[in-house]
């Protein structure tokens, strides 16, 4: 059985595949754009992209924009195929994300750490002829993914074009309690069928296809099997990107990921007062023993931050970890981190994918 195709809006991707964005700097034009030319959904990530401008410290907000710009144009330049933007909400400037996503013919904006209950606002209205950029809200429960259905519904008369179900495996940030990151009734198994209820009457209504994408903790082909045949028309990747050639990372960071155990996984708890799965290191361990590290904040990039009560800047960290820098920062990882053992291509990504998923329908 081969694997189906995947429809967001008026795009049609040719695997059912969706790169996670991965913030800061890790999946950025290079690798959005090999997955694009794969037949995947490549998504860049805008969460502290104008960190890596030489001028952030002095413009923090002009270098986000410019660097968002940049990445969308330049991924546009290196092949054809579906271009995504990650944008969270929890972002101080999430609104102009979402404009420049939309006036650089973004084909989706994926929105995530938040509710984008009036995201609909930013968009122009449909028209004849105009590129339409498509809007996918990231949900952890069906609580919340029909809270943003009746909102759009009742306020823009409008759904999402997608709605992304994420689970509590998966990197970074995580939209559960620490309580709840165990419970199998918040396991992504669990959460797909909730979801996809909940979009029916949606879906009935306005009669537009709502596509349930799996996401979390998703790492082979088999996976792609088990969470198709649970009615999601698609699911959404991060972790096994990260150590492809093409990833934005750089070499040391994808290292991190080869080298890590099972047992090097962990909970962590954010400056910014979420859960989130990351890979243990002495960055981490010295924040686990109180260790505070001084620094200045040229813009509240988070708006939930208190800088002045952060042991740590998050997106520094990040963006440190990117560059390479591990002794200043670490690494947001899926749950499957582990499985990681070599640096392939993306396309040999998605031939291992295929297969995988090929050889499970099968039953071999």
């Amino acid at each position: 059985m081969p694997l189906p195709k995947l429809s967001i809006g008026n795009h049609k991707a040719k695997y059912p595949v969706i790169q996670g964005g991965m913030g800061v700097g890790i999946s950025l034009s290079g690798l959005a754009s090999a997955v694009a030319r794969e037949g995947g959904i490549g998504v860049i990530s805008a969460a502290g992209i104008g960190m890596l401008e030489p001028d952030f410290n002095r413009n923090p907000h002009q270098a986000n924009q410019k660097a968002l710009r940049e990445e969308i144009r330049r991924s546009r330049s290196l092949g054809d195929g579906i271009i995504g933007v990650n944008a969270m909400v929890a972002l101080s400037d999430f609104d102009d994300l979402i404009r420049i996503s939309v006036e650089e013919k973004a084909d989706i904006v994926i929105m995530g750490a938040g509710l984008p209950l009036k995201a609909p606002e930013l968009i122009p209205p449909r028209e004849a002829g105009r590129h339409h950029t498509c809007l996918v809200p990231i949900v952890s429960s069906a609580r919340a993914a029909e809270l943003i259905l009746r909102y759009w519904a009742q306020h823009y008369n409008r759904v999402p074009n997608a709605v992304v179900v994420e689970g509590p495996l998966a990197g970074g940030h995580l939209g559960f309690k620490y309580s709840q990151l165990e419970d199998p009734s918040c396991s992504l198994q669990a959460l797909i069928p909730q979801v996809i209820a909940a979009v029916e009457p949606y879906r009935e209504k306005f009669g537009e296809d709502i596509p349930v994408i799996a996401a979390g903790g998703i790492y082979t082909g088999a996976d792609i099997l088990e969470f198709l045949n649970l009615g999601a028309a698609g699911v959404q990747l991060a972790t096994r990107f990260v150590t492809t050639v093409e990833c934005d990372a750089s070499d040391a960071f994808k290292n991190v990921f080869l080298e890590c155990n099972k047992e090097d996984l962990v909970i962590i708890e954010s400056p910014v007062g979420l859960p989130g799965r990351a890979i243990r290191n002495k960055f981490l361990e010295a924040v686990n023993d109180k260790v505070k590290r001084p620094f200045s904040c040229p813009w509240k990039c988070l708006k939930t931050c208190d800088f002045k009560l952060s042991p740590y800047c998050i997106c520094r960290a990040l963006t440190n970890a990117k560059k390479g820098f591990l002794d200043k920062g670490f690494a947001f990882a899926g749950a499957n981190a582990y499985l990681n053992k070599q640096i392939i291509t993306v396309k040999e990504l998605f031939t291992a994918l295929i297969n995988e998923y090929e050889a499970a329908s099968s039953g071999l």
